[in-house]
């Protein structure tokens, strides 16, 4: 048996009456386009954040791009953000017809140094998007200094941060929009794709909805172009509702796997060796992914694949390294922390319903692994 960084189906046996039950409760609904379980999804989704507005849309990739979109992100302009991230960030980023720009991220908890955003500004820029990387959030506070002092507006990526604070706020609460995705690998993930728009501001909301369906608000009569078809699935969506109402207990259980392999690895981290993670100050981490740091980070990963453990790698190639963004000219070596990285991190399994006993075997085969170095 493989154990994998990821699996949903001990969850789906534990939850899959309740599942079910959403996929019939929308199918004998007669409504299965942005019909109540959407409404109510929405609904729930901005009162779980104390947020005015809630837009579901089809993935997270979306809600990025429908997000800056709604705030007049287009053509012309430049965004700044980190390569140190999902592609889909980027990709978002880019099809506004906006530029991104790259600052580098801290070694330390791998998120965007905040430092550098000051540079980065020029007279094109028009918003900020910080990812909170992995399950814990960029510091907001000199990004909203620097976001009021140039009239920016910030677009929180939160594809992997549900649910995580910083100084108490919730991830998502801290900008001026936030895109969640709700991907199956995702703290709060779907049975498919989904995602999310929230935000406090009702035309940045009317705008989102507007550009999630073809440019509308009356069926057949486009308002405003671009437009777009990504709206939430209704069967995605209640099976959302249900899985709200558990993320927390989701997130105490991602929290205490966490600390299990922090206790049973901490002894092996040492300078020049493994590198666990670490919490920055003010963040309550949610441990979407446990990302640890090896420069021999390769053929750890190789040899684990005999004792039948399957790791990953979030992420292997920095954005700007990719050919298909070679247009945006940012050179390799220019991002000498996230290309470090890129080289060095990976995941261990880490989803609420992983077996202790896998747990104990990820642990004990690392430590064999990392002994006969």
């Amino acid at each position: 048996m493989t154990i994998r960084v990821w699996d949903y189906l001990p969850e789906y046996h534990e939850e899959r009456e309740e599942v079910l039950a959403a996929v019939t409760k929308v199918f004998e609904s007669g409504q299965l386009i942005l019909g109540p379980s959407v409404a109510g999804f929405e609904a729930e989704f901005a009162a779980y954040h104390g947020a005015a507005h809630c837009a579901g849309v089809d993935n997270g990739t979306n809600a990025v791009k429908l997000g800056l979109q709604a705030l007049g992100v287009g053509k012309g302009d430049e965004v700044i953000t980190v390569a140190n991230t999902a592609a889909p960030t980027v990709v978002a980023i880019d099809g506004t017809g906006a530029k991104p720009v790259f600052v580098d991220v801290r070694e330390d908890d791998f998120l965007m140094d905040t430092d550098q955003v000051a540079a980065a500004i020029g007279p094109r820029t028009r918003a900020l998007v910080p990812v909170h990387l992995y399950g814990q959030c960029v510091d907001m506070a000199p990004l909203r200094r620097l976001a009021d002092r140039h009239s920016l507006a910030i677009l929180e990526d939160c594809a992997q941060a549900h649910g995580a604070r910083h100084h108490g706020r919730l991830a998502g609460t801290m900008g001026d929009v936030a895109a969640f995705s709700f991907y199956p690998t995702k703290v709060l993930g779907a049975y498919g794709d989904g995602g999310a728009v929230i935000t406090g501001d009702e035309d940045t909301d009317r705008n989102v909805r507007r550009l999630r369906y073809y440019g509308m608000e009356d069926r057949y009569f486009v308002e405003r172009v671009p437009g777009h078809n990504s709206r939430l699935d209704e069967v995605q969506a209640e099976i959302l509702r249900g899985k709200l109402r558990r993320l927390d207990a989701y997130i105490s259980k991602r929290r205490d796997i966490a600390r299990l392999y922090t206790k049973a690895l901490g002894d092996l981290a040492e300078p020049g060796g493994l590198v666990l993670p670490t919490v920055s100050f003010g963040n309550e981490h949610v441990y979407y992914l446990y990302v640890v740091r090896h420069p021999r980070r390769d053929e750890i990963i190789e040899r684990l694949r005999a004792y039948g453990i399957a790791l990953n790698i979030s992420y292997p190639w920095p954005v700007h390294t990719m050919a298909g963004f070679a247009h945006l000219g940012c050179a390799r070596g220019s991002l000498p922390v996230t290309e470090k990285l890129a080289g060095e991190v990976f995941s261990l399994p880490m989803y609420p319903s992983l077996p202790l006993d896998r747990q104990q075997t990820v642990i004990q085969a690392l430590r064999e692994v990392l002994a006969g170095f």
